[in-house]
């Protein structure tokens, strides 16, 4: 099926990949591009997040004039370019089938494996399919200081398929940090990187464009259990649905809600002052309207949000464990309802 639609484009789809570590801004990045998309060009957005909730494609939004223009699928959980890379493969071929797209973004989760991402795409049978273009690396610079980025591989990797690194924030440090991010892929022989310094998270389209350099890739592992699952699950009676996970020493807590839950927006913010060093997306039903929370490093942002959303969303990921079960019963204090889960 999927091989008989795609014999059906004239020409291969440009595509990106929108690569970077957590919270460097990439959701932000492709929410930029997508207000400039050019009028009547048809995109389509592939994101991978590392929770199993699943937040980014309800935080990206297009205007009245891109309605119908642009399709975004989600794989939520794990890395979906596991196991081969089914599960990217069969999301890849659905969101093709659906939008047809003049061009097509790959956003990889965070702490994923760009380079079998780059596998998958530049594989036999995307050849005709795909047009492999530039793949941007999203970075914060001040990361340079900190070990935990620098000795990361997934963090390594996504510097080393890179076409163009774009040291995004910007506006919160200074030229020695662009100087240690310089030296820094000077030690690792990426000197020849071109970098564009940008803040909130703005990009270039032209940076689009070039052909990809790094377009071959090779499986670094092949894990044995993999999920598929292209449905979600549904919320049981109870209103909610916990969902985490544990994965190369990171967590991901996550929880989905009910549209008729509803989180007093003053109380909601006083609670997540505690969560200030920890990666946190949400979309909530609020007592002010529905609101989207992004939180990378201490920069906690909300903003409101101009369409109701289906259900209300939270995640945090986490290099330490937390204690779901009280953030549980916190949230849903939050909502008004006292309620504890049996252990």
């Amino acid at each position: 099926m999927a091989e008989k639609t795609f014999k059906l484009f004239q020409k291969a789809i440009p595509t990106n990949v929108i690569t970077g570590f957590l919270g460097v801004g990439k959701t932000t990045a492709i929410q930029q591009l997508l207000n400039t998309k050019p009028a009547g060009e048809r995109w389509a957005v592939l994101i991978n997040e590392f929770g199993k909730v699943g937040i980014d494609s309800q935080l990206l939004q297009t205007d009245d004039h891109s309605v119908g223009e642009v399709t975004i699928r989600e794989v939520p959980g794990c890395c979906m370019c596991c196991a081969a890379g089914l599960p990217m493969k069969v999301a890849l071929n659905q969101l093709i089938a659906k939008a047809k797209p003049d061009r097509l973004l790959i956003e990889p989760s965070g702490l994923g494996h760009p380079e079998e991402v780059i596998a998958v795409l530049s594989g036999e049978f995307y050849q005709s399919v795909i047009d492999l273009r530039a793949t941007l690396t999203l970075v914060d610079a001040r990361h340079m200081a900190d070990a935990k980025y620098r000795e990361h591989e997934t963090f390594q990797q996504q510097l080393q398929i890179a076409d163009l690194i774009v040291a995004n924030k910007a506006d919160m440090y200074g030229q020695s940090e662009i100087a240690a991010l310089t030296a820094y892929l000077n030690e690792m022989h990426l000197q020849e990187l071109p970098i564009e310094v940008t803040q909130d998270a703005k990009i270039n389209s032209e940076w689009l464009k070039p052909k990809a350099k790094f377009n071959q890739a090779v499986w670094q592992e092949q894990p044995a259990v993999f999920n598929i699952d292209s449905e979600e699950q549904l919320i049981p009676d109870c209103g909610y649905l916990a969902a985490t996970q544990k994965l190369s020493g990171w967590y991901s807590y996550g929880w989905r809600f009910k549209s008729t839950f509803c989180f007093d927006y003053q109380t909601l913010n006083i609670w997540l002052e505690q969560f200030k060093q920890i990666r946190l997306k949400a979309v909530l039903r609020t007592s002010e309207g529905f609101v989207a929370i992004n939180q990378a490093e201490d920069n906690l942002m909300i903003e409101k949000l101009p369409t109701k959303a289906a259900e209300s969303r939270i995640e945090f990921i986490s290099d330490m464990p937390l204690d779901a079960q009280v953030m549980e019963n916190q949230l849903l204090k939050i909502c008004g309802i006292n309620h504890v889960n049996p252990s």
